[in-house]
């Protein structure tokens, strides 16, 4: 058992689930370098966890799908993130969405059934698209400009949305729009809809395989049904968003490459200056030291916080500030684990063969994605405020 997991692994399943996303892991990487400098979408990496049933991975087993528990998808989304950030990224939405579908329950069961059913049977993909570029991110609170006019039975969608991750093979792509009476609805709409095409403006420095290109919907109609729910009020009565921790997974497992990476570099690079690999100077030993301290501490962490939405159902509309100081935590110690790892390695880690200049791009994503870590402090400290401490 790999060292790092050795705790973390408890249960038969979880073991069988970390070995298969393991074997994943090892394919993606060997071709996670060519999808970052092509900015491609990895569809091999996705055919892949098609094949091994990882789609329906969040999808409960009364539905057809394995049921996961949220310690599960972070068990999963660190280790295959270790293959490939990008994969593991866009992979994550897909899967938290269907986590929070299936908890929440808001949409009618036909639809719900119907999209379970698709997701198992057809290995189909589904994410979201609410961010606009007017707006911003919609944790903030910001009203689309895409609009949804009920015309002739039907509902028109237009507008613009941005940072549509896994754009080029998404199947539904869940739209919010502004409706006339003022009310932000939620549109389940379909790729194949005519009027919906895919802007390419993805050119980042890093993630630039999730393909998280713009997406621009001119006079999209769909059908009365396709209004899934109505978000405002619905989404506020269930502020903690347990499903959003496969963001720092993520992000760890990006840290743990590059830290797997600079130790391999210390245990087989050995200058002429030395008698024995750097892996034995006190110095490159402390550098190591700083990275598994870290990683201990983020790890235990964003496990202890996922096991306990788990274990204790009825606490989960106070975890809010928990989940986001996680993913706070392990994003930040991403960014400084990369770091060590790149201090270790020293110039060549800036090599573009080199996988830890891939690393250190990709981490620093998780500092855009939600919960940001100013919206997460403002919310920890709210929180303090508005408790009265014991009396000494």
């Amino acid at each position: 058992m790999n060292e790092l997991y050795h705790l973390l692994v408890r249960t038969d399943r979880e073991q069988q689930l970390y070995n298969q996303a393991r074997r994943l892991a090892e394919r993606f990487a060997e071709r996670a370098a060519h999808d970052d400098e092509q900015a491609t979408f990895p569809f091999a990496d996705f055919a892949d966890l098609k094949e091994a049933g990882f789609l329906s991975l969040t999808v409960p087993t009364e539905y057809g799908g394995q049921g996961a528990s949220l310690y599960e998808l972070v068990l999963v989304q660190e280790t295959i993130a270790q293959g490939s950030g990008a994969t593991a990224l866009s992979f994550g939405w897909h899967a938290s969405i269907l986590m929070r579908l299936f908890l929440l329950r808001r949409w009618p069961e036909p639809v719900l059934t119907r999209l379970a059913n698709e997701v198992v049977c057809r290995h189909v993909l589904i994410n979201s698209a609410h961010s606009e570029r007017t707006t911003g991110s919609p944790a903030r609170g910001g009203k689309p400009e895409t609009t949804a006019v009920f015309r002739h039975g039907r509902f028109v969608l237009r507008g613009r949305k941005t940072f549509a991750s896994l754009a080029p093979a998404l199947d539904y792509v869940l739209i919010s729009a502004t409706m006339e009476d003022g009310r932000v609805g939620e549109f389940l709409v379909p790729m194949s809809a005519p009027g919906i095409r895919i802007e390419p403006t993805w050119n980042t420095l890093g993630m630039r395989a999730t393909r998280s290109d713009d997406l621009v919907l001119e006079e999209v109609e769909v059908d009365q049904e396709a209004l899934v729910e109505t978000l405002g009020e619905a989404n506020e009565a269930a502020p903690a968003q347990g499903w959003l921790l496969h963001v720092p997974a993520c992000y760890l497992g990006i840290a743990i490459a590059a830290r797997n990476e600079a130790l391999r570099f210390a245990k087989t690079y050995q200058p002429n200056t030395l008698p024995h690999p750097i892996a034995s100077t006190p110095e490159v030993q402390r550098k190591i030291a700083e990275m598994e301290w870290r990683l201990t501490h983020a790890r235990h962490f964003l496990y202890a916080v996922a096991d306990l939405w788990d274990r204790y159902p009825e606490k989960r509309m106070e975890m809010k500030e928990e989940l986001a100081t996680a993913k706070l935590v392990a994003t930040n110690t991403a960014l400084e684990v990369v770091d060590w790892a790149m201090r270790i390695v020293g110039g060549q880690s800036l090599f573009a063969d080199n996988p830890l200049q891939r690393h250190y791009r990709d981490v620093r994503a998780g500092l855009y994605n939600p919960p940001a870590d100013d919206l997460t402090l403002q919310w920890l400290a709210k929180r303090a405020l508005s408790h009265n401490p014991p009396a000494p």
